[in-house]
């Protein structure tokens, strides 16, 4: 392999670059970024960046000592590839470059809402502080979602002293990602924050001046802010004849498969990863989209050690955070399958924890400012180690001492 071109300019595709260096590969590398910025870490971006603590996300990444070119606010538009094994072409905004290999790292784009009126979302850091100058004392800010990022900026809009709104079509905060039972645990901290929360609400679209409701009625907003989700970049792989269903489809070490529909066959010469890859978990017997940091920290370990041909296999429970509303939430694990749930402590109290159980095994934890909980829980849930459910439900137990 003597050319590798790395397609996406988050963090997964900068760890894709560090990671194919330090397991010896020494050919031409190439990062294709639609972004004019150099790769910069998001996370911070509803929290440091918008709250004004923070102005410079930038990775810490060695480009020099990486031997990698840039080719920063650059577009993929089309893949050509070759037989499998072969490499190929992609076609860029910078012009047509061949490849033997390819990382395709494109991230998600955020979901808009209909309408004329301007929406902010939050994906990029541009977004962020263009968002951030709006954040007045007094501004109307209607926020449509109250998923992680909805919740952490009506947190940072409600600390500058703006009048702040959240609509949610769910029942709950966080229903998609939690549950409803959980999520409706977090409702509480949205009026203590002096931040109005209408769940059931559904929007129709962004008018000039605010929400029209699917319901009649409407919002009145000075800015309305959009957090109700993202989809998989993967437009400019239409063509392509690579398998794409909602991501791109890839086995557990991220090779992606050519062909309309599995099994297909495996390209060893391609990988995806990041928001961007669905990538078959062993460990749940399915595939899994994770469009979370953590995955993009760590995936791109294995993806760049199966793209060199190494044996390679990446079958890590998910984990992400928040912060919102005063509070550190953490979440690790999986309970799309869980039989039960089982709270760890006093939701009405400051630190909690709630664990999703199928008998003995411990499926997923949620933990709101018990770190160590966090910490213990995912190596249990790593390990697969059998728990007692009596006492993981008491919170004076550590999560260690619970296991069988």
């Amino acid at each position: 392999m003597e050319r590798v071109i790395v397609v996406g300019g988050g963090l997964a595709g900068v760890r894709a670059a560090e990671a194919l260096r330090n397991k010896g590969y020494e050919g031409a590398l190439t990062l294709v970024s639609a972004e004019r910025h150099r790769p910069y870490d998001r996370p911070p971006l509803s929290k440091a960046v918008l709250a004004g603590e923070s102005d410079d996300t930038t990775v810490d990444a060695d480009w020099d000592a990486l031997r990698c070119e840039l080719l920063l606010g650059e577009r993929a538009t089309a893949l050509r590839p070759d037989e499998p094994g072969r490499g190929g072409e992609l076609a860029t905004t910078a012009g047509d470059l061949p490849f033997d290999g390819l990382v395709i790292a494109t991230g998600a784009t955020p979901v808009t809402l209909p309408g004329q009126g301007r929406q902010h979302v939050l994906r990029t850091i541009d977004d962020a502080r263009d968002l951030r100058s709006r954040l007045t004392a007094g501004a109307r800010i209607v926020i449509v979602g109250a998923g992680w990022i909805g919740a952490e900026v009506a947190t940072t809009a409600a600390k500058k002293g703006c009048r702040v709104t959240v609509v949610e079509a769910a029942d709950a905060p966080v229903a998609n990602a939690i549950g409803p039972e959980v999520g409706a645990l977090t409702a509480p901290w949205y009026a203590e924050a002096g931040v109005e929360l209408r769940t059931g609400v559904k929007v129709a679209a962004v008018e000039a001046g605010g929400l029209v409701l699917a319901g009649g009625g409407r919002i009145e907003a000075d800015e309305v802010v959009t957090g109700v989700g993202v989809r998989p970049v993967v437009s400019w792989l239409d063509g392509s004849g690579l398998l794409v269903e909602r991501g791109v489809v890839t086995d557990g070490s991220f090779r992606v498969y050519q062909g309309a529909e599995e099994p297909g066959s495996l390209r060893p010469d391609i990988v995806a990863v990041g928001d961007v890859a669905a990538w078959w978990s062993s460990r749940y017997g399915r595939r899994l989209l994770v469009e979370h940091w953590d995955t993009a920290l760590n995936a791109p370990e294995t993806a760049a050690a199966a793209l060199l041909g190494q044996d390679a296999g990446y079958d890590t429970a998910p984990y992400f955070w928040s912060e919102q509303f005063g509070r550190m939430v953490q979440y690790a694990g999986n309970h799309a399958a869980s039989e039960r749930l089982v709270l760890r402590g006093d939701p009405s109290g400051p630190k909690w924890a709630a664990v999703w159980l199928t008998g003995d095994r411990l499926d997923a934890i949620l933990t709101v400012d018990r770190p160590r909980d966090l910490v213990q829980a995912r190596r249990v849930i790593a390990a697969g180690t059998p728990v007692d459910p009596v006492a993981i439900a008491d919170p004076d137990v550590p999560v260690r001492q619970a296991v069988r």
